[in-house]
């Protein structure tokens, strides 16, 4: 079942928001990444839990401000 995931993160560049998509890119579980740099977003579409997709973000280094369970 596909979970639709909103996180807020904190990204100052297109690097920043780079380093997010390509750590999300690699899960093949993830079917659809939307980064706005602009907004300080990031939604998800993916079978992964929650937790799986926070971890994968905090790993690049940037802070994640909060998030939330969209579907």
């Amino acid at each position: 079942m596909s979970h639709q995931y909103h996180f807020d993160v904190k990204m100052s560049c297109s690097g920043c928001s780079n380093a997010v998509n390509k750590a999300l890119s690699r899960k093949s579980e993830i079917s659809n990444i939307d980064i706005s740099l602009e907004k300080q977003s990031v939604d998800v579409t993916t079978t992964l839990p929650y937790d799986d997709v926070l971890a994968a973000i905090k790993k690049t280094g940037k802070e994640v401000l909060g998030g939330n369970v969209v579907v």
